[in-house]
């Protein structure tokens, strides 16, 4: 064993380049859609279940502020994860697989997300 090897444990010393990023946040936002089901279920269960359920799961949605913010976080973790995943399919073709096309993927990923995340919070609020 090589004792003489360094060692760093600290991660936040650590400098993740941008497609390492994009691969993280898009295992983040998979959890966060699968946590994020919950809340939809909830509102499809409610809204199906009678006329004064779908009114109720509409004014939520309408008026109440931290309901919005779900809706409008879920719909961005979606937008991200779905854009992320066509990166990683492609990936999965053999395109783009050397630095630069990864560099450029992880560049294109971030820009369309962000621009479904704006989207998002305009169809939202």
């Amino acid at each position: 064993m090589n004792s003489k090897r360094p060692v760093n444990l600290d991660l936040s010393t650590i400098h993740f380049p941008l497609p390492a990023l994009t691969s993280i946040a898009h295992r983040i936002t998979g959890v966060i859609l699968f946590v994020g089901l919950i809340f939809g279920f909830w509102a499809l269960d409610a809204s199906l279940s009678s006329p004064e359920g779908f009114e109720s799961v509409r004014n939520a949605l309408a008026h109440n502020v931290l309901v919005k913010l779900i809706a409008w976080g879920l719909l961005s973790a979606l937008g991200f994860h779905f854009v992320a995943g066509i990166k990683h399919l492609l990936m999965d073709t053999g395109y783009g697989v050397d630095l630069e096309g990864g560099n450029r993927k992880a560049q294109i990923t971030v820009v369309i997300s962000a621009v479904l995340v704006v989207l998002a919070g305009v169809w939202v609020w």
